[in-house]
């Protein structure tokens, strides 16, 4: 990576001296920051499933709640951090539950919209499980809102992705939405 140039000729461009004693290292710290919270990109949805797909007699909904997330936000390299809730509805195959919180780190780790993020947790659990549907419910806050722009402490921003009998069947989605209700 060349991010370090960029970080030097950055700070120097806002005034900064790169070669202050607190500054010296940023360089290094910054690309070390950026390669580790944009490390999805080097990393495959087939090898974080790792086989951990299992036969079982389950068709009852699976809910895997309050999976935290930290993401980028692609318009301003902001953070914007929150909770992502998953459920399911088996046909004779599960997932390792582990897997679930990887997916969503994979996808997550990635400069980000938190509406394309939902919908890529969501397609690939239909992708590896094809499931009877897939429900994912994200709530973040975003950096972006709060630090700039209109500066509102506390807003939130709630997406869902609703495939299968998730989007067409309206008991299915209400009791999601219950389970998941803190």
């Amino acid at each position: 990576m060349r991010v370090r140039k960029y970080v030097k000729e950055l700070l120097e461009q806002i005034g900064e001296d790169p070669r202050r004693e607190g500054l010296r290292k940023t360089p290094q710290r910054v690309e070390d920051v950026l390669s580790f919270l944009t490390d999805g990109y080097q990393q495959d949805l087939s090898a974080i499933v790792n086989g951990a797909v299992f036969k079982e007699k389950v068709d009852d909904m699976v809910i895997v709640k309050d999976v935290n997330f930290f993401s980028l936000c692609e318009h301003h390299l902001l953070p914007f951090y929150g909770t992502c809730h998953i459920g399911y509805l088996p046909t004779g195959k599960i997932l390792g539950l582990s897997k679930f919180p990887r997916i969503v780190e994979m996808y997550s780790r990635r400069l980000q919209l938190q509406e394309r993020l939902t919908n890529q947790i969501a397609n690939a659990i239909q992708e590896i499980l094809n499931p009877l549907g897939v429900a994912v419910v994200m709530e973040a806050a975003h950096l972006c809102m709060m630090m700039r722009g209109v500066e509102k402490q506390g807003s939130t921003t709630v997406t869902s992705a609703m495939l299968g009998d998730f989007r067409e069947d309206d008991k299915t989605r209400n009791e999601f939405l219950r389970l998941i209700e803190k």
